[in-house]
């Protein structure tokens, strides 16, 4: 999973003598190991054992205390100093491809997305594609999503610039490809390379009926709670003044995890979300109340009409 011989060269050069790690929540079994083979070569070693869920939840606590902080899992979306990132990669078979073909072969041009585990295959998945009947294509990554063809729950830019006529995401769950949906308004089709049942198209419409009822409970909400995350890579100020700006009724709550207990307890009517745009769409069901995105606060305050509904993207 791991380069080790790279990570150490990499310590020496930066003559690194503690050095933090941090792995996200799948990968955290792999932690104690790692930790032996640096401290086998003869560096001290902190464990961030805090919850990751990403490049844009850098553990800056632990780094304060180290030289180095060794991210495992993911490209960089923030330039930050004295940070090595490891992206995990995992390979697919590309005979799985095989059941997308009769879907997307009438196609002008497929847009072809996947996230960081398999976004190293892509010009591999793309050449496939097309030996068998698909024209396929790739976007241009962006500064969160360096590598081609690459999303994240909160950045779309590589499908939107591959300006494709219908989009297949590879890989797990369909979280992804509704986004891909959402923000290019074009059909989406997702493929899980390990599980069985081929591909399907993904359809926003259950997502947007349900964000529909929260606008609407929101519309009643005496005061908002504008929610501006601490960490690293989600911090939008400038959005988040932005939005207190357009009614009196709005305060600013600066929080590192946003959960049930701490909205609850804080006991806003509304709250509306600059952090990770995945916490109003995937998470809403764990909340006491409405948690909207920056579009769906101005559909409420009649500044955008539904019509004109927009994902949230951090650029």
């Amino acid at each position: 999973m791991i380069p080790l011989s790279d990570l150490i060269d990499d310590l020496h050069a930066r003559d690194a003598k503690r050095v933090a790690v941090q792995l996200p929540e799948g990968l955290k079994p792999g932690t104690a190991m790692l930790a032996a083979a640096l401290r086998s070569e003869g560096f001290e070693v902190v464990i961030s054992g805090d919850a990751c869920w990403g490049a844009c939840d850098l553990a800056l606590d632990a780094l304060a205390d180290a030289d180095v902080l060794v991210h495992i899992g993911h490209t960089p979306v923030t330039n930050q100093e004295n940070v090595i990132y490891i992206p995990f990669h995992q390979d697919i078979d590309v005979e799985t491809l095989a059941s997308v073909v009769p879907a997307l072969a009438s196609f002008g041009k497929v847009g072809v997305v996947t996230t960081i585990q398999h976004a190293h295959q892509t010009e591999e998945i793309v050449r496939w594609l097309n030996d068998h009947g698909v024209c396929a294509t790739t976007g241009a990554g962006s500064s969160r999503t360096p590598l081609a063809g690459q999303v994240l729950g909160c950045t779309y830019a590589s499908a939107k610039s591959a300006d494709a006529d219908a989009y297949l995401f590879i890989g797990t769950g369909v979280f992804h490809a509704i986004g891909v949906s959402l923000a290019t308004a074009k059909p989406t089709f997702a493929l899980d390379p390990y599980a069985e049942g081929g591909v399907q198209e993904v359809s926003a419409d259950k997502l947007l009926r349900k964000r529909f009822v929260q606008i609407e409970k929101a519309k009643s909400a005496q005061n908002f709670g504008i929610l501006l995350s601490a960490k690293s890579g989600q911090c939008r100020k400038d959005l988040a003044k932005y939005l207190e700006s357009l009614t009196d009724k709005a305060s600013i709550i600066l929080i590192r995890e946003v959960s049930e207990m701490q909205l609850r307890n804080l006991g806003f009517d509304a709250y509306v979300n600059t952090a990770c745009p995945r916490l109003a769409l995937d998470d809403q069901s764990r909340f006491p109340v409405p948690v909207l995105s920056p579009a769906e606060f101005e559909i409420v305050l009649g500044l955008r009409s539904w019509d004109d509904y927009a994902i949230d993207e951090i650029e």
